[in-house]
């Protein structure tokens, strides 16, 4: 839960220490707009993804269920820089399945935190593997993060890729080939 008071004085703060007049017009508001925004970039630390996952509808099938190009925006906790991207999931049901956009705000719920990209992968991955036990999940993302591109090394393009397997996915070299041809189509 964020303290709107102490955001906006901590951002009027650092306007302070990098020598900006906060009185000046374009920045009076500032504050109040930083810390509302911080607000909203890291709404999910206060949230449970399981509950997105905890409806399931049963099903027969076994075949694999791939969510693909979830678009996401997360913030970098080593730079608070917003990092963006999109994350797939693929999984083997086990007798239930969950409905598509539920895969979708489980990402929202984990890319709405001060995060890192290895940890948000696995943390999406470890949550659809506790709530639907399927016979095997891989979560793959990939992400352009502006800590790269817009200041330091400045290499605006480039992007960053991760994944996590559990179950099957762990030891079948093909399986994950499979996903990664059909993200790619």
């Amino acid at each position: 839960m964020v303290d709107y008071e102490a955001a906006k004085q901590a951002v009027k703060a650092l306007l302070e220490a990098i020598g900006e007049d906060v009185n000046r017009e374009g920045l009076k508001d500032t504050p109040d707009r930083v810390a509302r925004m911080y607000a909203e970039l890291t709404a999910g630390a206060g949230e449970d993804a399981g509950k997105h996952l905890q409806v399931t509808f049963r099903s027969d099938s076994d075949g694999l269920v791939l969510e693909k190009d979830i678009i996401f925006y997360s913030t970098c906790e080593h730079h608070l820089m917003p990092f963006m991207g999109k994350a797939h999931i693929a999984y083997l049901p086990s007798g239930k399945v969950v409905g598509l956009s539920k895969l979708a705000r489980t990402v929202e719920t984990y890319a709405r935190r001060l995060q890192i990209q290895e940890q948000l992968t696995s943390q999406i991955a470890d949550a659809i593997d506790a709530y639907l036990a399927p016979r095997g999940v891989m979560v793959v993302m990939e992400a352009e993060h502006t800590c790269m591109s817009a200041r330091g090394i400045k290499k605006a393009g480039s992007k960053t890729l991760t994944y996590a397997c559990r179950g099957e996915f762990t030891d079948n070299a093909q399986l994950r080939s499979d996903v990664f041809a059909l993200i790619k189509e």
